[in-house]
Formats: C-alpha cells, sequence, structure tokens
C-alpha cells in the first residue's frame, strides 16, 4: 500500500472536488439533484468568502477521498465546532484506514483551532459507515431531527 498524504485543498483542485463529489452523489442515490460545477465550487470554497474547506487524500500520487468542512457554533458552549458535511473515500481504496485519517486529521484541527465539537450527519441506511463511527466513540444523537428548507420551499418562505 502507497503512503497516504492528506493535504488541504486549493483552486487548482476544483475538477477533483467535483469527481469526487459525483462519486459521494452515486454512492448516496443522489446524483440525480447534484447541481454543483467547477465555478460555482471555485466561487464558492476558493472565493472572497470561502463557505467550506476541503481535505484531500492521496495514495500514492492517485487522489482517493475527501471530506468537506466548516464552521458551526454551539450557544451551550459558546464554542465554534467543526461541521462535517461530507467525507468520502473511493470504493477501491475503502479499508485501508484512509477515512480515519482524515477523521484524526479533522478532530486535530477542530483541537488545534479551539472547537468543542466535531459534528455530522450519516444517512440511516448506511450501517457500514454507522459502525465505524460508533467504533471510534463517536455517538449517534437519537433525540435530534435534522431539517431541511430547499428549493422551492426556500425560495416561497417569505
Amino acid at each position: 500500500m502507497s503512503e497516504i498524504r492528506i493535504v488541504a485543498a486549493t483552486e487548482r483542485d476544483v475538477p477533483q472536488i467535483l469527481d469526487l463529489i459525483r462519486g459521494l452523489a452515486e454512492y448516496e442515490r443522489l446524483s440525480h439533484i447534484v447541481e454543483a460545477d467547477e465555478d460555482r465550487l471555485r466561487r464558492t470554497l476558493f472565493g472572497e468568502r470561502p463557505a467550506a474547506e476541503v481535505l484531500l487524500a492521496y495514495e500514492g500520487a492517485e487522489c482517493v477521498a475527501f471530506a468537506v468542512f466548516f464552521t458551526n457554533y454551539s450557544t451551550f458552549l459558546a464554542k465554534a465546532g467543526l461541521y462535517l458535511e461530507d467525507l468520502f473515500v473511493k470504493p477501491h481504496a475503502r479499508r485501508k484506514g484512509i477515512g480515519l485519517k482524515i477523521l484524526k486529521r479533522l478532530a486535530a484541527l477542530a483541537r488545534e483551532r479551539g472547537y468543542g465539537r466535531m459534528e455530522w450527519s450519516v444517512l440511516n441506511w448506511n450501517q457500514p459507515a454507522i459502525n465505524f463511527y460508533k467504533k471510534i466513540g463517536a455517538v449517534p444523537m437519537h433525540d435530534w431531527t435534522l431539517f431541511r428548507l430547499t428549493g422551492k420551499a426556500l425560495a416561497e418562505f417569505v
């Protein structure tokens, strides 16, 4: 197995980021809702006010995984937190510890930045991911239900 490198993405990585987004969408059976394109990614990730950060994982010369994350805030802790929006490892690169390395890098970033917690969501049917997260000590938040307002509902809610 080649060495795994985890690096912060730069604007030149936008095509690779889009490829990984498409891979994630395919895995989650959500390809039909992907609207991301290279121009929008450049603006939202590397423009004047970046909305998120991206880590890329390389196995040798191949980019095999990514994590997209941003800052959230806990009023109870009065501290910022790290919200992991997406973590995806290409199917052929799974079970090599790459996801674990990415999560450890994110946890290190959270500690370095003085954040109070790290959070993410997982699809209910993704049992391998759920098992993995529990194994590392993450706790499912069964008392909370995620709500989303998007698309037409968001546009009409004025």
